[in-house]
């Protein structure tokens, strides 16, 4: 199974079965990453962490505060993809990592980013 990013017309695919986004919230200026987990059926979340709370930030119920951070498992459906702005008109994009690697995705204009699980060759 392969996780793929797509970005700037162009596929990049990682073996990662695990990986992360992080970004800092446009208004609040706080630090906002996730958990993701790949499996042959799509994208499910198994962590989320808040630097904080503010505007659309707050912790749900059951979120527990550890050094500074908010940490929860959203109760979202499994995700075929995630699509992610890139508007260019905030402090930064995305941080992505899989594959014990990470970079920054989004920070400039352009079309959505999107995250999926790769098909397969037949």
């Amino acid at each position: 199974m392969s996780l793929c990013l797509l970005a700037a017309g162009k596929t990049a695919v990682f073996s990662a079965t695990v990986f992360s986004l992080a970004w800092t919230h446009s208004v609040e200026r706080t630090r906002w990453e996730e958990v993701w987990h790949v499996d042959q059926d799509g994208l499910r979340i198994v962590e989320a962490r808040i630097r904080g709370s503010g505007a659309g930030m707050e912790p749900p119920e059951g979120a527990v505060l550890r050094d500074g951070w908010w940490i929860f498992t959203p109760k979202v459906p499994m995700q075929k993809k995630l699509v992610l702005a890139a508007s260019g008109a905030t402090s930064g994009g995305w941080t992505f990592c899989a594959d014990d690697m990470c970079r920054s995705i989004g920070a400039s204009a352009s079309e959505p980013l999107i995250i999926k699980v790769c098909k397969e060759p037949s």
